[in-house]
């Protein structure tokens, strides 16, 4: 069961800067409601259609085994990881952030964060020899790999843990690399892990 779903912003510098932010000088954590999280499993997705356009961001996503302590190591935390999609209204983020208001509108609607089914944790020494991979349309539209986040997952882990908790069923969306862009009705999205598929879906 998943229960806390927290998200790091702007986590990869080509990002940032394709979005015309700055780079961050700690992590950026929002969360979105668990009900927002959907199998990632050929599903079709339905998202908001009056609201602008919605942006794909495809991420690794960690999952807590236990409970949070000061000195914790990532390998002993996460039990598995899976990958996901952090769906995103650009257009209101790009109000809400002029106004100072927080991400919640466009970042925890339904649907908007699907993960695919889990897999088990390599470990930190590993989980950087491969890449993972969004396809849009059969396409390959964003490519990322965790050695080039600008906060580790340690880091990450360390920063959510001592500020707000972190237990046993909480995940972590780690940020997503540059590529990011509109997806449409109609549009197919596949996630990949080195060669292999972990998941699919089709915007409905």
């Amino acid at each position: 069961m998943i229960r806390n779903v927290y998200c790091v912003g702007r986590n990869y510098k080509l990002h940032a800067a394709e979005l015309g932010n700055e780079v961050p000088t700690e992590p950026m954590i929002f969360m979105k409601p668990s009900h927002a999280v959907v199998p990632l499993e050929d599903a079709v997705l339905a998202l908001p259609k009056d609201q602008g356009e919605v942006h794909y961001e495809g991420e690794i996503v960690i999952r807590i085994a236990r409970d949070y302590e000061p000195g914790a190591v990532v390998d002993d935390l996460v039990d598995q990881m899976a990958l996901g999609i952090d769906f995103t209204l650009r257009d209101v983020q790009s109000v809400i952030k002029k106004k100072g208001h927080p991400w919640t509108a466009a970042k925890g609607f339904k649907n908007s964060a699907p993960i695919t089914g889990f897999i088990p944790f390599p470990g930190t020494g590993s989980v950087t020899e491969k890449d993972f991979t969004v396809l849009k349309n059969n396409e390959e539209v964003q490519r990322g790999n965790a050695r080039d986040m600008i906060f580790s997952l340690q880091e990450i882990v360390d920063y959510i843990g001592a500020r707000y908790g972190l237990g046993e069923g909480d995940v972590i969306f780690t940020g997503t690399p540059a590529g990011v862009g509109p997806a449409s009705e109609g549009d197919t999205f596949a996630l990949g892990w080195g060669e292999e598929q972990l998941g699919s879906c089709r915007i409905g």
